[in-house]
């Protein structure tokens, strides 16, 4: 894929051109930059905006400047723990620093690389996923996906799009179906979109027409992405993701999770522990423009569900997929990282 979201050159980092930490933090909060991978890099990078924009005048102030940063940049989106990875990395950064009494020239220069390598990583294990995934789908496949988990919403090939991607690029032939994911339709609008460009066949449906399609026979493999996956494998991923789940479950259908080792979380023992971000009325009522609930009808707005480790069959990983029962494999997972 030829998207490239997120960009930094020369020390200026764009997102659709952020180049203020005010402006990092909006295009965080309101989606422009989206996807549990390209928060995590957008972040590692709105750490170094932070830092140009303050003008720190020594090491002090830099680390100074990356605190301040993190906590505006921690306090957008509290479910997808690849934000909170990438700060941290970033913040042992100045630790580090602090024991070695860095100038505030080679700080900012350790914290550029540090950010640079979360970007290069992401783009490896997108790659690595989409190594692990493609033997999965199968010639003359149906395959659903739900919201955006490509390009769009990592600094790579993506995570449920890149078995897909790899696959046709090894030259199979496979129909995808790609729920439209309301309320702000990321699978219509992007996933569909991000195929297209791929060559891949796709066919857009509307969410509540998975039953239907799968009860059809269409339907051989469910591949979603994730924003947290606890300890014992319980997944938090766009809203409607558990429906899938329940679904593919009652038609036998397998059901796999795609996601960096970077999207595990050892410190949540289970789902339950996972905060599940609320989002504004108004993209339910009005996403796209009039609005179509009455003014007085309440609205409840939880961007994400948690999918029970019960209901998934297997992780694709850049280390290859994680069978049930999924706790050791996944503590194995996050211990090695992604270079052993």
């Amino acid at each position: 894929m030829g998207v490239e979201v997120i960009k930094w050159r020369e020390g200026t980092l764009s997102i659709v051109d952020q180049t203020t930490v005010d402006a990092v933090v909006e295009a965080i909060r309101q989606l422009r930059v989206r996807g549990a991978p390209a928060i995590g890099v957008c972040a590692a990078y709105g750490i170094l905006v932070g830092i140009r924009e303050n003008g720190s005048a020594d090491s002090a102030a830099v680390i100074q400047a990356v605190e301040q940063t993190a906590a505006r940049l921690a306090a957008t989106r509290p479910t997808a723990v690849n934000l909170f990875w990438a700060l941290d990395r970033m913040r042992a950064v100045t630790a580090r620093a602090e024991a070695a009494a860095m100038s505030k020239e080679a700080l900012y220069r350790a914290l550029e690389a540090e950010a640079a390598a979360i970007d290069q990583e992401n783009v490896a294990l997108c790659e690595a996923i989409g190594r692990t995934g493609a033997p999965l789908v199968t010639e003359n496949a149906g395959v659903l996906t739900h919201c955006n988990a490509g390009a769009l919403a990592t600094a790579g090939a993506g995570t449920a799009l890149a078995p897909l991607f790899r696959a046709s690029e090894e030259g199979r032939r496979f129909t995808v179906y790609a729920d439209e994911t309301r309320p702000l339709l990321q699978g219509a609008r992007l996933t569909a979109w991000e195929l297209v460009q791929a060559g891949v066949e796709v066919v857009v449906i509307c969410d509540n027409m998975a039953a239907q399609v799968m009860r059809e026979g269409k339907i051989d493999l469910a591949i979603v992405g994730a924003d947290r996956i606890a300890a014992n494998g319980d997944t938090a991923n766009k809203i409607g993701t558990y429906g899938v789940a329940v679904l593919a479950r009652a038609h036998d259908i397998p059901f796999y999770v795609a996601a960096p080792y970077s999207t595990f979380d050892p410190k949540v023992a289970t789902g339950d522990d996972i905060p599940i971000e609320l989002r504004p009325a108004e993209e339910v009522s009005q996403g796209f423009g009039p609005r179509t609930a009455p003014a007085l009808a309440a609205i409840y707005n939880p961007a994400f569900d948690v999918t029970p480790a019960r209901l998934i069959t297997g992780f694709i990983t850049e280390k290859g997929i994680i069978a049930p029962p999924f706790r050791e494999g996944i503590a194995a997972l996050r211990e090695t990282g992604p270079n052993d």
